[in-house]
């Protein structure tokens, strides 16, 4: 195994790795300087968009030439050519303190994406489905912070994190409709270096992999919620994780280099930067682009 910085751009707050198998290019964002950004496998060919408000998350389309991003003020539909912004809902418009996080694509084409206080005190976020047709839809209240959205293999368990609550919880997922059901902790997270869970994925073996964030670590979950793995990255500031490259055997890890609130940590030089993980003898799921 090795760690490398693919792009090194010093990001304020990199987030949501999307690796598309279709262009096998890598997407990412700096949640607080409002930008998207792609490249290619090797690091090179790098694309950027400005979207003018910070972003949470993005997904892309399977219609169109173009992505599905929750905004700070909004989900929204974005443009590549134009880099045209087109609001779709502002579930949270009478929250000003609260913008929109974390989401990732289901198997069956919905974007799943929660929202936050940006203060990271109050259980004032949700958690929303936005459906092919582009309805809007509430599945859960009360979050603090919203974080490490995901599925198993097979579509039918999603996996996410109200990251101050030590845990990640699971649920069963009914492919057909998009709705939550019997809930549960699926693994504790340890707490004790000071971390919390952020972003997640799931590889081929059915294992959640979570980006501890102020702690440097990366851990590997087994299907019962059992630590498999830990790797330790060279910043404390990871922030999501995501399977890609041509045969989705690498991971890319994001960071931050700048941190949200007064009373979270600095970090050393590579902080901002992008990695990439060789040599895990682990594969990815494909990702789905959004059906709308």
């Amino acid at each position: 195994m090795r760690i490398e910085v693919l792009v090194d751009l010093k990001t304020r707050l990199g987030e949501s790795p999307l690796w598309d198998v279709e262009q096998q290019r890598l997407y990412w964002v700096d949640s607080q300087d409002g930008r998207v950004f792609s490249c290619n496998a090797q690091g090179t060919a790098i694309k950027s968009w400005d979207v003018r408000q910070k972003i949470g998350s993005m997904a892309l389309r399977q219609n169109g030439e173009g992505a599905v991003v929750a905004l700070a003020h909004g989900v929204h539909l974005l443009d590549f050519a134009s880099g045209e912004l087109e609001l779709l809902h502002n579930p949270e418009a009478d929250k000003p303190h609260n913008r929109l996080n974390d989401g990732k694509v289901d198997r069956q084409g919905r974007f799943l994406f929660g929202s936050m206080d940006m203060r990271e005190e109050e259980p004032s976020g949700a958690l929303y489905r936005l459906d092919a047709d582009l309805t809007l839809h509430t599945l859960e209240r009360n979050i603090i912070c919203s974080n490490a959205p995901c599925w198993s293999p097979s579509g039918e368990t999603f996996y996410f994190a109200d990251t101050w609550t030590g845990e990640i919880r699971a649920w069963d997922y009914d492919t057909a409709t998009g709705n939550l059901s019997r809930e549960r902790v699926f693994c504790k997270v340890d707490r004790s270096e000071g971390g919390a869970a952020d972003g997640a994925t799931v590889d081929s073996e059915g294992c959640l992999w979570n980006a501890l964030v102020y702690a440097g670590k990366l851990v590997r979950y087994t299907p019962d919620g059992e630590v498999d793995r830990i790797i330790d990255m060279p910043v404390k500031k990871v922030t999501s994780v995501m399977f890609g490259g041509e045969n989705l055997d690498v991971l890319y890890v994001t960071s931050m280099a700048q941190p949200p609130l007064p009373r979270f940590p600095e970090d050393n030089q590579l902080r901002g930067s992008l990695f990439a993980i060789y040599g895990l003898g682990i594969t990815g799921v494909p990702e789905r682009r959004f059906a709308g």
